[in-house]
This record gives structure tokens, C-alpha cells and sequence, in this order.
């Protein structure tokens, strides 16, 4: 299941990389009016007071995205239960590393703008680390990359996820719906119900969970923590049904190749028309990007090499540290959730543009650093291995 999952999120990861170069390049040659009208498209669905009328960006990035979450809360419950993090000696050092890949990135965003107010809102950015985009440059090196040193990634990646998502609950939501608040509740006892009563068919919670959706963005409360909730109560085993795993293959391949890649396409586009030294290394670019860069490598090796000094955590067999200092660089690509957090954060300040510049750059120069690292200091024992038995 581990290898299946990390294939496809390999080559999702490639997907991603993809759409987002076309965005910028489609901005970058003359489309830059085209583009941004195609994502102010209106959309409206709904009556009266349930009625959702956003343009198509917004559907997008709170509709499809509730998908994205609703996949990682699957991921999350399979690792505690019964997978990566399901024992505190399995889940140990990625729990370090993942704290010290969010603290140290923001500490360094906020104090590179300190004297920025209005920029500091940003400060969760650079916490972020994108596993699609990270596995699919890991999917490059092909057989020479343990499958332990990208169980790790995907460990500590999962704890990164659950740490935005409680950053997103507690500092990005707006003014709140009581009512539609209330009403969420109503999805969510059924979730429950299906769940203490055994149900194994998965379009039940599928359709309470979308009712549930619709509540939550109604609410006030971001959108796609309605995907984190409703997974939350799809049971892992029941007799011989396996609804979680059910679920998580079947939305797997639509989430890699579908939904992220739109996510990147839609919020990837920048355009560097205007763009000169001062717009790089202006607070809010320059504290994203060195936050990714340089607080993502120092946070999490910092973090690993503490722990394991102290005895508090262990390094996985055919991990060395140099491959684990490679793996904490590369953990400076923030894409997707980083371009997320950033659109909740600046959405509404006009300065969306600066926010992806950091996190573009950032992302680049981590992948440069990280894969020159794993480049030079995985083994290529087993790429000799595997050409031997092909």
C-alpha cells in the first residue's frame, strides 16, 4: 500500500510541476488578461440562502481543494491506526522534525518582517511542505532513493498537513454564520451514526459529507476543513469491507491528476512583466522564500539531529544523515498548501502576487538544493541492483 501510494503521488507530483509551468508560461506570453479572466469566471449554484455564488477560482480552491482535505484526513487516520504513525517509535522523528519545520520558518518570516505589520499574517506560508511536488522530484532519482527515506518524507509531510490544517482552523477563519454552524452539525451526527452503526458503503458518507461542505462554507469556517471532519468518521475495517482504503484508491488518482494539478494551474500564474530585484527581496517575498529555503533545512535537520543526539527518536535503517539532510531541503518546496495558506491569508490585500513570487522561488531554490544533495549522496548500489534483474 505504501509503495502504491507513493507511486502515485510521485507521478501527481510531475502532473503538478507541469501545470504550473504551463500557468506562468501562459502569463508570461501575452495571456496574462485571458488567464485571470478565465478564473474570475462566476459560478453560481444554490437558492436563497444556501445559494454559492463564486467566481471559478474560488470554487476551485474551496470546492476542489475540500477533496484534496478530505483525501489527506483519510491519510491521516490510515497513519495513526495502523500505518507510519500508528506507534510513538514509528512516528517519533517525523513528529520533531515536522515541529521544527513549521516553528523555525515562521520565526524567521516574522522576523524578516517584524517592521511589516500588515505582512505578518503571512507567517504560517513557509510552515508548509508540498509531498506531491516533493515525491515527484524524488520519483527522478528513480531506485536509488530508499523507500524508508520517502516513508519519511510522506511521515512528516502528514504531520506538516494536520499542523496547517489546525493553522488554517484557529487563524484563517472569517466572522462566523452560527447558524450555518449549527446546521453543520446535523451532517456531521450522521457521519456518526453511519459510522457506530457499521456502514460500509461509501456514498452515504460521501453525501453527508458534501451536505457538510456546503454548511461549513456557509459558516465562516474555511471550507475545506469540512474534508479533514467528514474523514475523520469513514471506518477503516468493517468485517470484510474496507471503506477508508476504498475511498482513499478510488479519490487518489482524481486528487493527483485532477484536483492539484487545477489547484497549481489556477493559482500558479504570476507574472514577472514587472518583476525586478526589489520585488524579490522585498519582506513579504523575501520571508517566504528564506523562510522555505533556509528555515525548512534547518528546522527539520535541526529537529532530527537534536532528537536522535537525545535519544529521543531513531533514524530509519538505510537512512543516513546526509540523505536526511537532502530530504529537509527538499522539504522547502511549499507549493500547493504554501499557495494556499498565502490566498487566505492576502486574498483580499493585492498582494497575492508577492506571496507567490516568495513561494515559486523558495520552492525552486529548495528542489535545486535538495536534489543536488540526495544526487550526490544516495547510493547507486541499488540502481545497479535493479538493472541487473531487468
Amino acid at each position: 500500500m505504501l509503495r502504491d501510494f507513493i507511486s502515485k503521488e510521485s507521478a501527481g507530483g510531475l502532473a503538478l510541476i507541469f501545470a504550473a509551468a504551463v500557468a506562468m508560461l501562459w502569463v508570461n506570453t501575452g495571456g496574462v488578461g485571458s488567464y485571470r479572466a478565465l478564473f474570475a469566471f462566476p459560478l453560481a449554484v444554490g437558492v436563497e440562502a444556501f445559494a454559492i455564488d463564486k467566481p471559478l477560482l474560488l470554487w476551485i480552491n474551496d470546492g476542489l481543494m475540500a477533496l484534496f482535505f478530505f483525501l489527506i484526513g483519510l491519510e491521516v487516520k490510515r497513519e495513526v491506526v495502523t500505518g507510519q504513525l500508528c506507534t510513538w517509535r514509528q512516528a517519533a522523528l517525523p513528529v520533531y522534525a515536522a515541529i521544527g519545520g513549521m516553528v523555525v520558518p515562521a520565526l524567521i518570516f516574522v522576523a524578516i518582517n517584524w517592521n511589516e505589520p500588515a505582512n505578518l499574517d503571512g507567517w504560517a506560508i513557509p510552515a508548509a511542505t508540498d509531498i506531491a511536488f516533493a515525491l515527484g522530484l524524488l520519483a527522478l532519482l528513480g531506485s536509488r532513493v530508499p523507500v524508508m527515506l520517502k516513508a519519511l518524507l510522506l511521515a512528516i509531510a502528514i504531520i506538516d498537513d494536520i499542523g496547517a490544517i489546525l493553522i488554517i482552523a484557529l487563524f484563517y477563519t472569517a466572522e462566523l454564520n452560527l447558524t450555518a454552524l449549527g446546521l453543520a452539525l446535523l451532517p456531521l451526527a450522521g457521519l456518526l451514526l453511519l459510522n457506530r452503526c457499521g456502514a460500509a458503503r461509501v456514498l452515504p458518507y460521501l453525501l453527508l459529507s458534501l451536505l457538510l461542505w456546503v454548511f461549513v462554507l456557509k459558516s465562516g469556517v474555511h471550507a475545506t476543513l469540512a474534508g479533514v471532519a467528514a474523514a475523520m468518521f469513514v471506518p477503516i475495517a468493517i468485517e470484510d469491507e474496507r471503506p477508508l482504503a476504498k475511498l482513499e484508491h478510488a479519490l487518489h488518482p482524481w486528487i493527483a491528476f485532477g484536483v492539484l494539478p487545477t489547484f497549481a494551474f489556477a493559482n500558479a500564474g504570476v507574472s514577472f512583466a514587472n518583476v525586478g530585484i526589489e520585488s524579490i527581496f522585498a519582506p513579504l517575498s523575501l520571508g517566504i522564500a528564506v523562510g522555505l529555503v533556509v528555515g525548512k533545512q534547518v528546522g527539520i535537520f535541526g529537529a532530527c539531529l537534536v532528537a536522535t543526539k537525545a535519544k529521543l527518536a531513531i533514524v530509519p535503517d538505510g537512512v543516513t544523515f546526509s540523505q536526511l539532510y537532502g530530504l529537509s531541503c527538499l522539504a522547502g518546496i511549499g507549493f500547493t498548501m504554501s499557495l494556499f495558506i498565502g490566498g487566505l491569508a492576502f486574498a483580499e490585500s493585492g498582494q497575492i502576487d508577492a506571496v507567490k513570487m516568495g513561494v515559486l522561488s523558495g520552492s525552486l531554490v529548495s528542489a535545486i538544493i535538495g536534489m543536488t544533495v540526495l544526487a550526490f549522496t544516495l547510493p547507486y548500489s541499488s540502481l545497479r541492483k535493479a538493472q541487473a534483474h531487468a
